[in-house]
């Protein structure tokens, strides 16, 4: 079987420009970056097509640890989408090289579903998440110069600084540190630590920011500490969000490349939806929108993660109206939910896979809280059984979902023909479906407890003191009204890693909260999830090499 970068490797890329003229596009509408990459200018973005166009999400069941396919079968499905005759562009975050060098390893989707150039794509890109970074580390050094600064020294309390440094890699060691050693001319000492860029909230800011000023305004309202008299720091009373923004004046247009079947994608932003809210800009998507009849999107994780927060966050900021929704389920993450063993998942096993669909029910039931009764993707292995799907396809039929089974990994657009058929026309059978599930006014907890009741499943939420403290800070700086953005273990619905298929009666337990005023939301932290993740034992970096002709191999 062919790897994904040999497939990759084997495709005859059109130049960007081609890709362009499909969408209707000259060279002039572009900024090249190469052949077969460029950015978008964000005058491109036309309100009015952008309420013509029909939005598609993709989300998933909990997934095993290498996840369930969700941006293969996105890919996927807008090349079934252009095979059947529908101008449809694939909007997508772009990855991280954390999970790229980590355990996950790329996200260009896979077999004759990916974006090209895959390599370029799940390595540096365009720069947008370096200059990210750069923003953000900019922001850290003024805070730092600040306190050492003996004219203009804002009284800032070191005790009471929340804002780290962020990092485009998977380093634990990096999670608690001291700076500011080494006496009186190399800072001042105080407890700081770094998250993965991907947490950054500069990349959440940027993400839901409409224009470059939208975005110089937010990054202005990031909050920073407090001073000795309790008076609140941002980073507006720093000047530093002007010279952030400046960093970040070509990282804020959308990218596009195409999928191997020369689909036009849209990728830009890449933040984690554990962490961060898990989905592509707002401004990429309504560019794919304003280009395109039809924008197929995915968020990260699975429903209770990265689609509550397209719902909640994502669509409330940019007012978007999603028109339908794609579950994707696997076989092997049936069989995990029903108590099979990582290293037994490609043994058919159809009595687990029957356990295991508790979990999928689960995920229905919460995009159905959003006003979707969405279509099942059975993201097709070749370990998959005739017995275990044929399980899949009664229990759909049992609870009144449509159900496809997505071959797009091994034939790509043709492989999701039947499956673009059923989405296209929930789509067009929904004009004003969409709710969020909370008001935006209600107070902290009430939206916590909603969203941990209805989505998760969970009995009640417990807070720490730490956590209370937090929720009193909030009210006090007067953002009491901003949506909650809940950082919680991808590995279970609940807050406990270790509780598979569909965990109840449990308690949610919110450690802190953090505030993140700039990109508009506020954190709560649940159980031990960490916003620096660490590398596996045998990370995937140890696998990817670079010949002397430049070749790289090892991505997947």
């Amino acid at each position: 079987m062919k790897s994904d970068i040999d497939i990759a490797r084997e495709t005859t890329m059109k130049p960007v420009k081609e890709i362009a003229r499909n969408l209707g596009l000259s060279e002039d509408d572009l900024e090249f970056y190469g052949k077969y990459k460029a950015k978008l200018p964000l005058h491109l973005i036309n309100p009015d097509k952008v309420a013509q166009s029909k939005l598609i999400l993709v989300t998933a069941i909990t997934p095993t640890p290498a996840g369930e396919g969700k941006t293969t079968t996105s890919i996927g499905l807008a090349q079934a989408m252009n095979r059947i005759g529908l101008k449809t562009t694939v909007v997508l975050r772009e990855p991280s090289l954390g999970p790229v060098f980590g355990i996950k390893g790329g996200a260009a989707g896979g077999g004759h579903s990916q974006v090209l150039p895959m390599e370029d794509i799940n390595l540096h890109f365009t720069g947008d998440l370096s200059a990210i970074e750069k923003a953000h580390n900019l922001l850290s050094a003024l805070i730092d110069n600040n306190l050492q600064s003996k004219t203009r020294n804002l009284g800032l309390d070191p005790r009471t600084i929340r804002w780290k440094r962020v990092i485009d890699m998977n380093d634990r060691s990096l999670r608690k540190l001291v700076v500011g050693l080494g006496g009186v001319t190399e800072g001042i000492p105080r407890e700081t630590g770094f998250d993965i860029t991907a947490a950054s909230e500069v990349m959440a800011t940027l993400c839901l920011s409409q224009s470059l000023e939208d975005l110089k305004e937010k990054l202005g309202n990031i909050y920073i500490g407090d001073t000795y008299e309790g008076k609140p720091i941002f980073a507006r009373d720093l000047k530093a969000n002007g010279a952030m923004a400046a960093l970040l004046k070509d990282a804020i247009k959308p990218n596009l490349v195409q999928t191997i079947e020369g689909t036009p994608a849209i990728i830009h932003g890449g933040p984690f939806a554990n962490i961060a809210q898990g989905t592509n800009s707002i401004l990429a998507t309504k560019m794919g929108m304003s280009l395109s009849d039809y924008v197929v999107t995915e968020a990260g994780f699975a429903s209770e993660l990265g689609a509550e927060k397209f719902f909640d966050i994502k669509s409330q900021y940019g007012k978007l109206f999603p028109n339908a929704a794609v579950l994707v389920a696997t076989i092997r993450a049936l069989k995990y939910h029903g108590g099979a063993k990582l290293k037994e998942l490609s043994i058919p096993n159809p009595d687990a896979v029957r356990k295991g669909l508790e979990n999928m029910d689960k995920h229905v039931e919460n995009l159905r809280a959003f006003n979707f009764n969405p279509t099942v993707a059975i993201n097709r292995f070749d370990s998959d059984s005739e017995e275990e799907i044929q399980v899949i396809r009664d229990h759909c039929k049992e609870i009144g979902v449509n159900v496809s089974l997505n071959e797009s990994w091994a034939k790509g657009g043709a492989g999701a023909e039947e499956l673009a058929k059923m989405v296209v026309a929930a789509a067009d059978s929904c004009k004003t479906c969409f709710k969020p599930l909370y008001d935006f006014e209600w107070t902290i907890e009430k939206k916590i407890e909603t969203i941990a009741t209805r989505i998760y499943g969970a009995k009640n939420v417990e807070y720490t003191i730490q956590a209370k403290k937090d929720i009193a800070k909030i009210n006090e700086l007067g953002l009491g009204n901003l949506p909650v953005c809940i950082a919680k273990t991808q590995k279970s619905l609940s807050d406990d890693p270790y509780k598979k298929g569909r965990p109840r009666d449990f308690t949610v337990k919110i450690r802190e909260i953090e505030i993140a005023a700039g990109a508009g939301f506020v954190i709560p932290i649940a159980g031990t999830i960490m916003r620096m993740p660490g590398l596996p034992e045998i990370p995937s970096a140890e696998i990817i090499d670079i010949d002397k002709d430049g070749n790289i191999s090892g991505l997947f």
